[in-house]
């Protein structure tokens, strides 16, 4: 990821992966085509949304900032920013199917407000401080100094919760 982090020439403007890159990036989601999604644990998942222009399905793979077992929430936030075409149309359809694992449901996604985004990011950069630091570089954010920044840093990220239906489906 560092290589993709510092070589401009890898993204776009907007920040969004473009050649080789762009594979990299799409690779999870083959996984998941192909029912390999389970060998990426409960670290990240594929999350099915539907296009804002085209109606179509989308897919994306995003890692899970937080996890709850016992509701089957999750917490995703969106590495290339609040215009990321995924932010883009759940903010237009929250309607969203997930897979995690072997686990698949279908739901609603919510952004999180500044606080509760705050304490999930500090949540998570507590539970990975490497994975956490890699995040924050490749968002462009200096290294937060203390809990209060990482919060106020959490605050002025796209932090969405992804919260099943009361009749999800598991597979």
């Amino acid at each position: 990821m560092k290589a993709m982090t510092t070589n401009s020439s890898l993204t776009t403007g907007r920040g969004r992966p473009r050649g080789l890159a762009r594979l990299l990036f799409r690779a999870p989601v083959w996984l998941y085509r192909r029912g390999l999604g389970w060998l990426l644990g409960r670290r990240f998942l594929l999350l099915t949304h539907t296009g804002r222009r085209s109606g179509l399905p989308r897919q994306t793979v995003l890692e899970v900032v937080a996890y709850d077992p016992a509701s089957g929430r999750c917490v995703v936030a969106s590495g290339f920013g609040p215009r990321s075409d995924w932010v883009l149309n759940i903010q237009a359809d929250p309607r969203v199917e997930v897979q995690s694992g072997r686990e698949r449901f279908r739901g609603t996604a919510r952004q999180l407000a500044p606080p509760e985004a705050g304490q999930a990011l500090l949540d998570y950069a507590r539970r990975h401080p490497g994975a956490f630091r890699e995040l924050s570089r490749f968002m462009g954010f200096p290294p937060p100094r203390d809990e209060d920044e990482i919060r106020a840093m959490g605050g002025r990220m796209a932090l969405f919760a992804l919260e099943p239906a009361e009749n999800s489906t598991e597979s």
